[in-house]
């Protein structure tokens, strides 16, 4: 399968701040890619190297092959994207903007004016108002449906669903599935694990500036391990599970019974070999649950998320800048 995105050793420093610090990703063809990381890891600046936007300190990053600094215009036709903090014109509508947005990227065509409509209707967009009107949930249905207006080959998405409530939010998922399913390809970038885990073919765990982790949700879920729990009976009852057998097994982790239950993890891969024990022993209430992807991210971050070594930006900007001197930074090429 095609690789659409590969940044290799990929650096973005400001200053002291090492927004980026050795960046390995990789994106195939088609696929819906979770990148996942919290505030100040180097998301968005990632996306913002991907767009062009900043300039890569030292390292490559690649887009279809060719280079998102030099090769912005040629790559902007093929790429779609949602800003991790969205901001319109106040003077112009929501309708005005869209259009706006779509134009920069060639989407003129009748196709797109219908497209336009079917996604205000959905997504329940009152694209009359004026851009100061609107709440920040409106103003993310404003690049949603930007991005998903005129057809693009790549999808960049910083944290997409950012002040939309439920109902929007499963609309989204379904319009993202839509685009993977017509052979585009999505970097989806969030802290929201259970947006991630629904969408996601890969995930890519990043922190402080590096992947540290990633691969398919079923590889990645045989690193940590599966929870089991069964009805604990009665203790005066016969019948009632004996856990001596079941704790004495090198597959059983922290055994515990607590409010009426046995609950106990299992390495994943090894579950098949304990449920024949569990058979034999006519457990009632049975329950198996494999490890999420928020286990997975709190392998990563648990009890350290507040002692990353590299200073975590005070404000929205994962590149560790005021917004007006990052605008500066990106104009000069920073």
């Amino acid at each position: 399968m095609d690789t659409v995105i590969q940044t290799v050793e990929l650096h973005k420093h400001y200053g002291r701040v090492h927004a980026l610090d050795g960046l390995d990703l990789e994106v195939a063809q088609g696929e819906i890619h979770g990148f996942l990381g919290p505030n100040g890891a180097g998301k968005s600046t990632t996306l913002r190297v991907l767009l062009g936007l900043a300039r890569a300190t030292s390292g490559t990053a690649r887009v279809f092959g060719k280079d998102p600094w030099s090769d912005a215009v040629e790559l902007h036709r093929r790429v779609a994207s949602i800003p991790g903090d969205v901001s319109i014109w106040p003077n112009l509508s929501g309708g005005e903007a869209i259009d706006l947005i779509s134009r920069l990227r060639g989407g003129t065509a009748a196709a797109y004016r219908a497209r336009k409509k079917e996604l205000c209707e959905t997504f329940d967009f009152d694209p009359t108002k004026k851009g100061r009107a609107y709440s920040k949930g409106n103003r993310q249905k404003v690049a949603l449906i930007a991005a998903l207006a005129t057809e693009a080959e790549l999808y960049l998405l910083d944290e997409p669903t950012s002040g939309l409530d439920p109902l929007m939010e499963a609309v989204f998922t379904r319009e993202v599935r839509a685009l993977a399913d017509r052979g585009a390809t999505v970097l989806l970038s969030s802290h929201i694990l259970s947006e991630v885990e629904q969408l996601a073919d890969r995930v890519s765990i990043i922190r402080s500036g590096r992947i540290v982790d990633g691969g398919t949700l079923a590889s990645l879920r045989h690193l940590t391990r599966t929870e089991i729990s069964f009805s604990a009976g009665a203790p005066d009852m016969a019948g009632a599970p004996d856990t001596a057998a079941l704790a004495a097994r090198p597959e059983v982790h922290d055994l515990t019974v607590a409010e009426g239950r046995v609950k106990f993890g299992a390495d994943s891969d090894q579950v098949a070999r304990i449920l024949p024990l569990l058979g034999s022993m006519d457990v009632q209430g049975l329950r198996v649950s494999p490890p999420s992807l928020e286990e997975l991210f709190l392998r990563h971050y648990g009890d350290t998320t507040g002692a990353v070594p590299v200073p975590v930006p005070q404000d929205e900007h994962d590149d560790g800048r005021s917004p007006r001197r990052h605008r500066a930074a990106t104009r000069a090429g920073a």
